[in-house]
């Protein structure tokens, strides 16, 4: 009781127990994200790792925390450096204080990302990527910014 008055006092926020680490949650999402760009399912991932797929979907929300030797394992399995997990991660997370105030928040500096990290955002890239005609693709971006309401020059 005294740990958490103290914490209190120096401004220290206090996680609940059972509220996933962001860290945990950042890295998960980078899982998430690779599997979904190769087209493998959880089911597949989770075979190929030796768990079962509700592991896997645990692993992704950031509410099973991934061990050294999993992420090593994850990281062959899904083509990717370990680094690769960390990217845009939460600074304060890498002992950054700068940025402390945002840690654990969700930033809507990366709404692409966030977007991306959808079924429906990756069918989209990948399906626009397959246009080959330059045209075509300006004529698909300037309909999309005219059906959110936005004007060319944004």
């Amino acid at each position: 009781m005294a740990k958490q008055a103290k914490r209190q006092l120096e401004g220290v926020e206090e996680r609940n127990a059972r509220s996933p680490d962001p860290m945990d949650i950042h890295v998960g999402s980078r899982v998430r994200l690779r599997r979904m760009l190769l087209g493998m399912s959880q089911e597949k991932l989770g075979h190929q790792l030796g768990l079962t797929f509700q592991q896997v979907q645990k692993y992704e929300k950031g509410v099973n925390r991934i061990g050294a030797s999993r992420l090593f394992d994850l990281s062959k399995t899904l083509g990717v450096p370990i680094d690769y997990f960390y990217e845009d991660a939460p600074l304060p997370a890498l002992g950054m204080a700068e940025d402390q105030e945002d840690y654990g928040t969700k930033s809507d500096d990366h709404p692409v990302f966030d977007f991306l990290s959808t079924r429906e955002g990756l069918e989209l890239n990948k399906a626009f990527v397959r246009i080959n005609e330059p045209r075509i693709r300006r004529s698909i971006v300037e309909l999309v910014r005219s059906l959110a309401g936005e004007s060319q020059g944004s």
